[in-house]
């Protein structure tokens, strides 16, 4: 049976199991209704939902004191690191029409086209990520523009809450791209742009520009 990982205002629903605070599992008695809203491909399976309560669960443990308490569960521990929204900037560079793409030579895009950006780094504006990526990954100054939209999902195969934001950018240069990262930078049409990108929500928010 899959987990459940009830969590309302970042207080989440626990039960005692084995002496340690855990997470319910489904099929087990919960005192409360909730909407499950996704089934994620953690350890066993977890279902995250939503609690329907009358009032603020203030008994409840706060995900934030999850990490550095000793007496809670490994699956507990995991599903609270993972359920944290990760956040990345994305650079639409565009010239006659055609759109840049990257294919990484490692990471978690490896072997696969994708728009330059990446990972926001602790306390940095998205602004300032998409400029640092671009410039880190093409190997050129750029000029970053107008924020042109944001999406978010749930990826398919990670199961992590990804908010994705998407800048339109300048090159002030060509293209000399570290190998260490970008295998190959390519310009292509609108509609084989989207074709060739592995992430859909990239895909679509490019075919709606």
């Amino acid at each position: 049976m899959a987990y459940l990982y009830l969590e309302r205002d970042g207080k989440v629903y626990t039960v005692k199991r084995d002496g340690k605070l855990d997470l319910p599992r489904e099929g087990e008695p919960i005192p409360f209704s909730y909407r499950a809203l996704h089934r994620l491909p953690w350890g066993e399976g977890v279902v995250f939902g939503v609690p329907e309560l009358p009032r603020h669960p203030h008994e409840w443990v706060s995900k934030d004191e999850v990490p550095e308490r000793e007496d809670t569960s490994r699956i507990l521990r995991l599903v609270v690191h993972r359920s944290l929204p990760r956040a990345v900037a994305e650079a639409v560079v565009r010239e006659a029409g055609r759109y840049l793409l990257v294919r990484a030579s490692r990471g978690l895009t490896k072997g696969l086209w994708s728009l330059p950006g990446g990972f926001l780094t602790f306390g940095e504006a998205p602004e300032l990520a998409v400029g640092r990526e671009v410039e880190e990954e093409l190997g050129t100054p750029c000029r970053v523009g107008r924020l042109l939209g944001v999406r978010s999902k749930v990826g398919e195969h990670t199961g992590l809450h990804w908010l994705m934001f998407f800048y339109e950018v300048s090159l002030l240069g060509r293209p000399r791209p570290d190998p260490d990262e970008i295998a190959e930078v390519r310009f292509f049409p609108k509609a084989e742009a989207a074709a060739r990108l592995a992430d859909q929500t990239m895909a679509a928010f490019l075919r709606e520009l």
